[in-house]
């Protein structure tokens, strides 16, 4: 009795959390490589592009900065205002080169990350969503 009420509680666990670990959209075109990213378990909260976020972006893009840089956070932007961040590389830290410290990987996840997040991905009246 006790064994089969751990595998239940288990399986229920696993079954929960898959459905918390996914978020739409599930992949995304990325114009500066012509290919499709599909998103994996590295690209949720705490992934690689969320890390490069949090250590190389959100110390500039905080509220009230001294650096100038705009407050920013994944959902300031949508999904394909991301990509065009990304792809068109018109930001003043781009242009700087604050970007080359960066590999060409982690600017992939970093996009990654904002796309899947940004502004308008989640919505509660979408079964896909909502668990």
């Amino acid at each position: 009795m006790k064994k089969s009420m751990v595998i239940l509680l288990v399986t229920g666990f696993v079954l929960s959390m898959a459905a918390v670990l996914q978020a739409s959209p599930q992949k995304r075109w990325d114009p500066g490589t012509n290919t499709c990213r599909v998103f994996d378990f590295d690209s949720g909260w705490w992934g690689t592009g969320a890390q490069v976020w949090r250590s190389n972006c959100k110390s500039c893009h905080t509220r009230d900065n001294d650096q100038g840089a705009p407050f920013l956070y994944m959902e300031s932007k949508s999904p394909q205002a991301w990509n065009r961040v990304f792809y068109e590389r018109y930001p003043q830290c781009a242009e700087d080169g604050e970007w080359d410290s960066l590999s060409m990987e982690e600017i992939l996840k970093l996009n990654d990350y904002l796309y899947r997040f940004g502004a308008n991905t989640y919505d509660p009246n979408d079964a896909n969503d909502c668990g």
